[in-house]
């Protein structure tokens, strides 16, 4: 294909050439003025010497013409699987690219778009603005979009070149019905109340029903089945049942015609977490590791601490007037007694019988362990003594005797072999560089496990469950040598707050457990165990099949393995008589959120360049030829607008008026002025 035009070159500026243009036009209406005959030829030479200056030359192209190119893309994410929606979109992506490539001068440029990662859903947008950037703006004629309209990265849609088209999946008849849980706290408090927010809905078409069932199901239990409506806000009252992970799974049974029943369920995973952990703390008498208890107690928010040290035995007589004394008695009946249940630890922190402490109340302290409460003994000299606590009726609680002997020596605490994998004290690393301890008091095993041992290997930290509860016996009362750093000091802090937690029955401080991290739909599976080798774990998937999955030892008592779940939901975990649940994936994936097909989303950036929505159920539509600006969409019709646009592959100049021309033209035009002026 030629083309040819006129195209200048001038040799002055054009300012320059426009000023002497005005000068010799000057010249010639003050000629005409003066009345002299030769004014014509002195406008044509000026008019020659101007055009000279502006070196007209005829330029011939020889281009080559660039095709058209039609953007098309294939949504293929998980919504457009539903019902028929994916063979409609591969036959119509078929037909439509056969009738653009049939056009003259037309490319087709076909982008499948798949599921974003993770949970991002479609990303249509993001898809088009990556096309756009890889082609020649100018030669893109239209974009044509096959798709449910359901995109979930609007605020990417680009600056669009021409025409947009959407080209919309599903039938005008679908209905679905979703399950949304408005609100899902990640925390909540033991014991307390939190209030989540259900709706159910339907969308579409959907028949005209009121009422629907809600089943309900913590931890893979077996679920509860409530009549709820249809179109309203229910809120759901839920108190955890546990520490820890909880999982809790809702469903709407898939009603007959809906469109996918993907939506029907959520789960929900909250984390259950005590509100302040209540501590009674009794000191038999005043020592240095007392203000160590204290602080480390005080020092946790969490902990709601109620101290009392007996600075006046029942035997103390120095005559002080009573009414003199600011010292308050000790409530040992409101207590030990009455409020005795309210504590989640008791702490007796070298306490020894004095007559305070009745036997009876003792005996109520044992029963409260044996009904889940937890005691720790801090033992000091008194404990091997005959006013020893273990002389009391806490005997048959605590698990090590006594043998009357307190050790007087140096001496550095040491993890057991056992206690390497008691989530207490495993990894304590760096024994070669704690600290000494200066006493202990010798005592005897009966049940429990010693995870710290002392002098030549002595029990010095014993832990043994009792009914539901739990008891510590630490065997001296030197641990406060480590707060203060003596001969560098040791994980004297860690150590205590384990221990506390662990008698608390906090879930990541249990010696035998299961339980899963999920991570996307992924897993990290930890099995947590005192024994040297454990058995692998069943996985069950939502569709019922089983997986087994073998574990690693990554640290001592800690096993772990790794798990992609195929489809998201719940999971449930078995190995021995261990048991746990986790949820895969999101609440509600974004591609089932909404699933009708609609165009409302994309119907303002379509209108803007007036392009056209239509349905592929009434059958893939024709194609023409628009000019920009003109409605690009009509029944039955989509159009793209024609770019025209080519390749020059060569250029070939001539010179209108060639230096010898002007000459000729110029002199004969001012001699002939001069020759017809002066026969005047």
């Amino acid at each position: 294909m030629n083309a040819g035009q006129i195209v200048f070159d001038p040799l002055l500026p054009w300012v320059v050439i426009y000023a002497l243009a005005a000068l010799a036009f000057a010249g010639v209406v003050l000629a005409l003025w003066r009345g002299l005959k030769g004014w014509p030829l002195r406008f044509l030479a000026g008019l020659v010497l101007v055009a000279a200056l502006a070196q007209p030359s005829w330029q011939m192209e020889d281009r080559a013409p660039l095709s058209d190119i039609v953007l098309m893309l294939v949504d293929e994410t998980a919504s457009q699987r539903l019902a028929e929606r994916a063979g409609v979109t591969s036959d119509a992506a078929d037909t439509m690219e056969a009738q653009l490539l049939a056009r003259p001068n037309t490319e087709v440029r076909r982008i499948p778009v798949p599921d974003g990662e993770g949970d991002a859903g479609s990303q249509l947008m993001t898809a088009l603005s990556q096309a756009l950037a890889e082609e020649p703006r100018g030669r893109v004629a239209g974009v044509v979009l096959l798709s449910d309209g359901r995109l979930h990265d609007l605020e990417r849609l680009p600056d669009l070149p021409a025409p947009m088209h959407l080209l919309l999946t599903g039938q005008e008849d679908d209905w679905d019905r979703r399950l949304i849980v408005k609100n899902a706290p990640a925390f909540a408090i033991l014991g307390e109340e939190v209030e989540l927010t259900l709706r159910i809905e339907d969308e579409g078409a959907a028949p005209d029903e009121a009422m629907t069932d809600l089943q309900i199901s913590i931890d893979g239990s077996e679920p509860q089945t409530f009549r709820v409506a249809i179109g309203e806000d229910h809120a759901l009252p839920i108190t955890l049942p546990h520490g820890g992970l909880n999982v809790i799974e809702f469903i709407v049974p898939e009603a007959e015609g809906e469109l996918t029943d993907r939506n029907n369920r959520a789960l929900v995973q909250i984390n259950g977490v005590r509100d302040r952990l209540r501590v009674l703390l009794v000191s038999g008498e005043p020592h240095a590791g007392g203000r160590t208890w204290r602080n480390l107690l005080k020092s946790d928010s969490s902990v709601d601490l109620v101290h009392f040290t007996i600075l006046r035995p029942p035997e103390k007589q120095d005559g002080v007037p009573v009414s003199e004394l600011s010292l308050i008695a000790f409530p040992t009946r409101e207590l030990f007694l009455e409020k005795i249940d309210d504590f989640d630890l008791i702490i007796f922190d070298r306490y020894k019988r004095r007559g305070i402490l009745p036997a009876i109340y003792l005996d109520n302290v044992r029963n409260y362990v044996e009904k889940g409460g937890a005691v720790l003994i801090a033992a000091g000299p008194d404990f091997a003594s005959a006013d020893s606590i273990y002389r009391s009726p806490l005997a048959d609680i605590l698990p090590a005797e006594p043998t009357a002997r307190v050790i007087e020596q140096g001496y550095r605490p040491a993890v057991t072999e056992l206690g390497q994998r008691h989530p207490v004290t495993a990894g304590l690393t760096g024994a070669d560089t704690w600290g000494r301890w200066l006493r202990q008091v010798e005592v005897e095993p009966v049940s429990g496990e010693v995870v710290m041992q002392g002098v030549d290997d002595r029990p010095l930290l014993v832990l043994d469950r009792v009914g539901e509860g739990r008891v510590a016996l630490l065997a001296s009362d030197h641990a406060w040598l480590w707060n203060r750093g003596y001969e560098g000091g040791g994980p004297q802090l860690e150590l205590l707050r384990r221990l506390a937690h662990w008698m608390m029955k906090e879930p990541e401080l249990e010696e035998e457990a299961l339980w899963a991290e999920p991570t996307g739909q992924t897993m990290r599976i930890i099995r947590r165990s005192l024994t040297d080798d454990v058995g692998d774990v069943e996985v069950t998937g939502p569709d019922g099949e089983t997986v087994t999955v073998p574990l690693e030892e990554v640290s001592p008592g800690r096993f772990e393995g790794i798990y992609d779940g195929p489809e998201i939901g719940l999971y449930r975990l078995k190995e021995d008589d261990l048991e746990a649940v986790v949820g895969l994936g999101p609440a509600a994936p974004r591609e089932f959120i909404q699933t009708i097909a609609s165009g409302a989303a994309l119907e303002p950036a379509i209108d803007s360049l007036r392009g056209g929505i239509l349905r592929l159920e009434e059958g893939v539509p024709s194609v023409r030829n628009v000019r920009q600006g003109r409605p690009a969409a009509g029944r039955g019709w989509i159009g793209l607008t024609p770019r025209d646009v080519f390749e020059t592959l060569d250029i070939r100049q001539t010179p209108l008026m060639p230096p010898w021309l002007v000459l000729i033209l110029a002199a004969a035009m001012i001699v002939g002025a001069w020759l017809r002026e002066g026969r005047s």
